[in-house]
């Protein structure tokens, strides 16, 4: 029988409880009383999705039962695997109830966008819809994640536990000022994990927390009952991102823009090489092309991409009969014949600092190849880059790579 614990979240300048966030407990004295072996079981099953399912209704229904109420923030982990799937029909009514009576957190981690982008766009956009809040698990445990934090934009930034147990050093910094960057820029909460000792907290308030998480301030045990007054806020001190749609094409984005411009595939291609060039140094990032159809993805254009796809967070190319895995490494996407984007032409890049993308529309000329004519814009606005590549990401195909999160 699956059970839950709740460890709590506190504020770091006041120590007060802001959340708490729940994790799932086995058989007392079993070998399935872990979080790991439980998952293990679930994986070796078949059953991943089942079982995660299991532990979000687990957490719901002790946070009901205790009385938790909407004032006080609950983080519950979900697995990529669900991202895809409704609730079963015999927890909807439970699910509905809790996105009433609680104000749920959803946690995710990087490796969801990785695994699969399509999904995460749409779950996202339904956890919102549902006046849920987003964080993100784990970010730092690699450098690579700083690059998604855009697609995700999470309401709260989890530092993972490394970033307070260890000297800052160089790699430290570098993460840490992307997050705060991130962060700045959208009004998100920086949660540290693993706070054990008063050297932890004084790091974590260096790197901008607000939150705090870790043993320094309570284990993971069962919710007092009623909870203490003390505990319940009426302010939203946490506050939700809105739901915001995803554009139709990336061209949507730009086409009314008075700096667009028209000119031949032979010129464009120079600075479809340069826009992808600007990530080949600094930080990992996030590298999408729309190349209207298989056949634009030469040998030469495949190479380019699967260097790319070798030192950063994620490469993806899409097209009319592009396959799940165009090259090594690389994402694809295949768009139907007639799709809106098959008469554009992108390449994104998103970096943690930095971003750019070339976006272009077909004019549809009757002519050879190289001279085809395309109106187009360069651009650096950070929110437009990061709009376009979420038009692409939600044509990703899945990783057929098996990921597991712990909840």
């Amino acid at each position: 029988m699956l059970t839950s614990v709740y460890q709590p979240i506190v504020e770091l300048d006041s120590g007060r409880i802001a959340a708490y966030e729940a994790l799932v407990r086995g058989p007392r004295d079993t070998v399935l009383a872990t979080p790991d072996a439980l998952l293990a079981a679930a994986a070796a099953a078949g059953l991943t999705a089942e079982f995660d399912w299991a532990c979000r209704a687990s957490a719901m229904q002790g946070a009901l039962e205790a009385g938790l109420g909407s004032a006080t923030k609950l983080f519950i982990n979900v697995e990529p695997a669900t991202l895809r799937g409704a609730p079963p029909p015999e927890l909807e009514r439970l699910h509905q109830l809790s996105a009433v009576a609680l104000s749920v957190v959803v946690e995710i981690t990087e490796r969801a966008l990785v695994a699969d982008p399509a999904a995460l766009v749409a779950a996202l956009s339904g956890y919102r819809a549902a006046g849920m809040g987003i964080a993100i698990d784990d970010v730092g445990a690699d450098p690579a994640s700083l690059a998604l934090l855009p697609f995700v934009e999470p309401d709260v930034i989890k530092l993972d536990m490394r970033l307070v147990r260890q000297n800052t050093d160089a790699e430290i910094a570098s993460i840490v000022s992307a997050v705060r960057s991130d962060a700045e820029r959208r009004g998100a909460k920086i949660l540290a994990e693993g706070i054990e000792t008063r050297e932890h907290l004084d790091r974590a308030l260096v790197f901008g927390a607000e939150l705090g998480q870790g043993w320094l301030f309570g284990r993971p045990e069962p919710l007092p009952s009623p909870l203490p007054i003390r505990q319940r806020r009426g302010d939203d001190w946490i506050t939700f991102a809105r739901s915001e749609p995803v554009a139709a094409t990336p061209w949507s984005l730009v086409e009314h823009r008075s700096d667009r411009r028209t000119t031949s595939k032979r010129l464009l291609m120079p600075m479809s090489h340069h826009v992808e060039q600007r990530s080949r140094g600094g930080d990992p990032c996030v590298v999408l092309g729309a190349f209207q159809d298989v056949r634009h993805l030469t040998p030469a254009t495949l190479r380019r991409y699967q260097a790319l796809a070798s030192r950063h967070s994620l490469v993806g190319a899409l097209g009319v009969g592009v396959t799940g895995a165009p090259a090594p490494g690389v994402r694809g996407g295949c768009l139907p014949v007639g799709h809106p984007i098959t008469g554009e032409w992108t390449v994104a890049v998103v970096g943690p600092h930095d971003a750019v993308a070339l976006i272009a529309r077909d004019r549809l000329d009757d002519c050879d190849e190289a001279e085809r004519t395309f109106d187009y814009v360069v651009t650096h606005d950070r929110p437009t880059v990061i709009a376009a590549a979420r038009a692409l990401l939600q044509y990703l195909d899945a990783d057929p790579t098996p990921s597991t999160t712990l909840p």
